[in-house]
């Protein structure tokens, strides 16, 4: 059985990329923290699509957490294949760095840079040893052109995406492509307390963007139609650079 893992994937972009991959044909490892309702939630909408749906309880910025449950997952279930991985949970503390604490700056990294090498870690042998798979990173239009009151955020992403440069030489030849998303304005939770009203009018195309359209372009990366593209960025931001 071939599956999909998406992190952080009870709601917002995670969700809908979950959504969409189900839709293609994988099962869903669907991870989540603490939010249990919008978990089950996402397991029934999958299961509507006929596939399998696991959810998996796990703090992606927690190393130990990660290597007991998905690691376990994986032993426990030697003949399912991961096929894709999406790296997609994070979260956000703006803070102008005068003002940034150590726990500000530890808790963003750990869950949004950490999190990308343990996780990918765990699944990644599996990969090399069948010459197959797809690992699509989320990071943000912060990662590459840096946003005031973002240090931690910033730094973050844009670890992510050296990371991503790197890790895509080195398993190309194993039939393993590694690529990054990088959102701009989308309309998710972690953006609802912004001013969409006043920050549309930054973005040529003068609206926030879906969950939905970052869900459709990772399922294209994820595709056979993409196996020639490794080691790249791709913005959908609305033209906001």
């Amino acid at each position: 059985m071939k599956y999909a893992l998406v992190t952080g994937s009870s709601r917002g972009i995670g969700k809908a990329i979950a959504l969409k991959l189900a839709a293609l044909g994988y099962n869903i490892l669907l991870n989540y923290n603490s939010n249990q309702a919008e978990a089950l939630a996402t397991q029934s909408a999958i299961e509507a699509f006929g596939r399998k749906a696991v959810l998996l309880k796990f703090d992606v910025a927690d190393k130990t957490e990660i290597k007991e449950v998905l690691g376990n997952w994986t032993l426990n279930n030697p003949d399912e294949e991961i096929e894709i991985l999406v790296n997609n949970a994070g979260i956000r503390d703006d803070v102008l760095m005068m003002w940034m604490t150590d726990n500000q700056w530890e808790n963003v990294i750990d869950t949004n840079l950490n999190s990308f090498f343990y996780v990918t870690k765990v699944v990644l042998d599996k990969m090399i040893t069948r010459k197959y798979g797809r690992i699509i990173n989320i990071v943000s239009l912060s990662g590459l052109r840096g946003l005031p009151g973002q240090v931690n955020y910033s730094a973050a992403k844009a670890g992510i995406i050296g990371a991503t440069k790197v890790l895509a030489q080195e398993v190309a030849r194993r039939g393993i492509t590694v690529n990054s998303i990088a959102p701009g304005f989308i309309r998710t939770d972690m953006t609802k307390e912004l001013d969409e009203k006043e920050l549309k009018g930054v973005i040529p195309m003068q609206r926030f963007g879906t969950a939905e359209e970052v869900a459709d372009l990772a399922s294209f990366i994820a595709s056979d139609k993409a196996s020639y593209i490794t080691g790249q960025t791709i913005s959908i931001n609305g033209g906001l650079y």
